[in-house]
């Protein structure tokens, strides 16, 4: 038998799993594949729950698992040679909190894929939670919303008393919610103060749209960006705007034409942003977009500092469902925790406040949003793992050229490192892990 292992999660309040016991049975019985699964009191499905399914209960150091799968960063010390290690690593942007563990791999000699970067033909990844991240971060946000207004005395305020999404602990709980907070408004209408009332949601992807599936439930009118400055006050009604990549940015040259591959190709080179233009009309943003330094910030700290005693401002949330820390969101300077969804950020000091303040952004920024729906999103995140795995435990990953190594193009385009090195297209890594070892 070909063995998989599972490996088990330590971040506080992660309980999902890569794979469902539902799965590892299927993938059992129909492809002969034995599943180890670490020991671990914390995950949302139960040891009891794997081992009827007939998977083994013990840690995977030493196990002789050809593959480990998990979901978060795995520790230091963990990694063994020729081992395949496939989780979702944070690594591919050079992100300087997670290169010693990169590091680590390839002193180990051990292989590395990220979930992230299997994708298809058109970029769009394969194996996901992205729709999770938006529901579970759209409750974070408005729930502390309500503790913002609450706050700062601002009254009708519809959204005080919504619960966290943790404490709701499940999809039905969360809608439930919502069908409750459109009601009041509905009965109690918005504070006049921040009328017309509008929630932008920049990007329309998983995430997007996740966020959006829950917004609906919502008394709501969806308007287009170019319209903002025009809106007509709602007292009993949210509006809705999305943004695309051309409400985001702009060429720089005043002769050309937003092109989407273009920007994509060549990001901060010929396009410059404009979406703080926008900010003024917005009393909630939710941040749903894939960011990196090639492209432009949608808030900076400088635009932040110089709008946030304007007469005209309205913003009083930020979801950075994406939470690239100091990265579209610039003033983003932390991750929260499902336990602490938000922190204020102290702009005359640069600094994040734990919990929502009255002076300054309050920013939602959970880095793990899809464990506060731990076996709804599991159970989603497997279906569309669960086709890869037999793939996975009958490659070879002990050839000696990468070249060599037998994978289907989706999954082989995000082994980043192989056997100790990393792979060509992820060399450009290398330059960050010399200068982490420098400092």
């Amino acid at each position: 038998m070909n063995r998989i292992g599972l490996r088990k999660e330590e971040k506080a309040f992660e309980a999902r799993v890569p794979l469902i016991p539902e799965h590892v049975k299927l993938l059992r019985d129909q492809h002969h594949i034995d599943f180890f699964v670490e020991p671990n009191k914390q995950r949302a499905f139960s040891e009891s729950e794997f081992e009827k399914v007939g998977a083994t209960i013990i840690p995977l150091k030493g196990s002789g698992s050809q593959v480990v799968f998990g979901i978060k960063e795995m520790p230091i010390g963990f990694f063994e040679r020729d081992v395949v290690y496939v989780f979702f690593s944070h690594t591919i942007k050079g992100q300087k909190y997670n290169m010693p563990m990169l590091r680590n791999i390839l002193d180990a000699g051990a292989t590395l894929i990220d979930y992230e970067r299997v994708v298809d033909e058109k970029g769009r990844r394969l194996i996901f939670f992205g729709n999770w991240a938006g529901m579970a971060g759209i409750s974070d946000t408005f729930h502390v919303l309500g503790e913002r207004l609450e706050i700062e005395g601002i009254t009708p305020n519809p959204f005080a008393g919504m619960r966290s999404t943790l404490e709701l602990k499940s999809l039905d709980a969360v809608k439930d919610e919502f069908r409750s907070l459109g009601k009041r408004i509905s009965e109690q209408g918005l504070p006049k103060e921040l009328t017309p009332f509008v929630v932008g949601f920049a990007g329309y992807g998983n995430v997007s749209r996740g966020a959006q599936e829950i917004f609906d439930i919502l008394p709501h009118k969806v308007v287009e960006p170019e319209n903002l400055p025009i809106l007509e006050p709602e007292e009993n009604a949210l509006y809705k705007c999305v943004f695309k990549e051309e409400h985001m940015v702009e060429p720089k040259d005043p002769l050309a034409t937003f092109s989407l591959q273009d920007y994509y190709k060549t990001g901060k080179a010929n396009y410059r942003g404009i979406f703080e233009s926008h900010v003024q009309y917005l009393t909630v943003l939710m941040n749903c977009i894939y960011w990196s330094e090639k492209y432009p910030r949608l808030i900076s700290k400088k635009f932040i500092r110089e709008h946030w005693n304007e007469d005209n401002r309205k913003l009083r949330v930020v979801g950075d469902i994406s939470c690239d820390i100091g990265g579209a969101i610039e003033f983003t300077v932390k991750c929260t925790t499902p336990g602490n969804p938000a922190f204020t950020y102290v702009i005359s000091e640069d600094r994040a406040e734990p919990g929502v303040k009255e002076k300054g952004p309050v920013v939602m920024a959970v880095d793990n949003l899809p464990c506060e729906l731990p076996r709804e999103s599991s159970t989603s995140f497997s279906e569309t793992l669960v086709g890869f795995i037999p793939v996975f435990a009958m490659a070879d990953f002990t050839v000696s050229s990468f070249e060599d190594l037998n994978l289907p193009r989706e999954i082989k385009d995000a082994v980043i490192v192989y056997r100790g090195k990393l792979t060509k297209n992820y060399e450009y890594i290398e330059e960050y892990l010399v200068e982490d070892k420098i400092k």
